[in-house]
């Protein structure tokens, strides 16, 4: 589910009147849900500060859930994502992505090749919910291990982000709650593992992409990077014909202090070069996607979300867009499923 885990500590007075202030006018029976679904964001905690940015193309690129998954499409690997979430709906999270990855696999002379088992990768990232901002720098490294006709690849992140909480920019009713004075601004470490087991034909992984668990703070507010975050990721490539292979993947994802939600996908590939895809959050939405691979290096996707929570009310729903470039791609690769996951 894209939900954000960002949380500031803040009255149900000031949480209601910061709504009505940017909702009027029209204060109405809607104007409750969009409470309800407000509250959900801001709970009466100390505020997360490491977002865990969570695209409905996340099995594009891999990199956001798991750091095993390095260089697993071999070559030079360069993709963007933009998500506009909650189209209409002000203050939305927009969400941006570039990250490049290169897999080193297969490496020779040509008679004997032997097979360098370690890929690596980088990605910049930004994040925007409303009057709060996180940036960041995020380092990938995986070690594979081949195995007669599969393999089992380990994998590390670190980096760092930028949290900025601008807190003096919201307008409320209480203006002298000392909360929405003073903004907040710092640095975070991060840090995560995965593994990742794959064939032909199927894969599954598990990972933990922030370990860390570290804070900022000033004399009224204090951010706290999120940890406590854990994914399995695991699919299956049918051949339904010459033309078309079947994709059916799930995503379970353990937040602490949250219950377990889950993602259903299938994705459909046609000569190689079309896909088209569904997919289904609980509570959340029902997504469309499809990517075409435009250019042999080229490919493009979108996908939208189509909003069966409350939030449907107000919203449009959600946009999303990736572009991936490829190059430097070995002649005789050991490549598992290269465009299917």
């Amino acid at each position: 589910m894209n939900k954000r885990r960002t949380r500031v500590q803040l009255s149900s007075k000031t949480i209601l009147a910061m709504i009505i202030n940017s909702v009027l006018p029209g204060f109405d029976s809607v104007i409750i849900r969009f409470l309800v679904c407000f509250v959900s964001l801001f709970a009466v905690t100390s505020a997360r500060g490491q977002v865990a940015i969570m695209y409905s193309q996340y099995m594009n690129n891999m990199l956001n859930i798991n750091p095993a998954y390095t260089g697993n499409r071999a070559g030079d690997n360069v993709t963007a994502l933009y998500r506009k979430q909650w189209v209409n709906i002000e203050g939305a999270p927009t969400s941006f992505s570039l990250s490049w990855d290169r897999g080193t696999d297969d490496v020779g002379d040509g008679l004997h090749q032997q097979a360098k088992p370690v890929s690596f990768g980088v990605q910049l990232y930004s994040d925007r919910l409303g009057v709060e901002i996180s940036q960041g720098f995020q380092s990938f490294y995986s070690y594979r291990i081949k195995l007669q006709r599969s393999y089992i690849a380990f994998g590390l992140s670190a980096g760092v982000m930028n949290y900025q909480g601008l807190y003096s920019k919201v307008g409320t009713y209480q203006g002298s709650d000392p909360r929405f004075q003073t903004d907040i601004k710092g640095f975070f470490p991060t840090a995560g593992v995965g593994v990742l087991y794959a064939n032909m034909n199927w894969y599954v992984g598990l990972s933990a992409p922030a370990l860390l668990k570290t804070k900022i703070e000033n004399d009224v507010n204090k951010i706290t990077a999120a940890d406590g975050r854990y994914f399995l990721t695991a699919g299956y490539i049918f051949t339904a014909s010459d033309y078309m292979k079947i994709k059916p993947s799930i995503l379970l994802r353990q937040v602490q202090g949250e219950s377990l939600s889950y993602n259903l996908n299938v994705n459909a590939w046609f000569l190689g070069t079309v896909g088209a895809g569904i997919s289904y959050r609980p509570k959340d939405a029902l997504v469309g996607m499809v990517q075409v691979q435009v250019a042999p290096q080229v490919s493009i996707g979108y996908a939208y979300d189509y909003l069966i929570s409350s939030l449907g009310m107000l919203s449009a729903g959600s946009h999303e867009l990736m572009i991936r470039y490829e190059f430097n791609r070995p002649r005789s690769q050991y490549v598992v499923s290269p465009r299917y996951y």
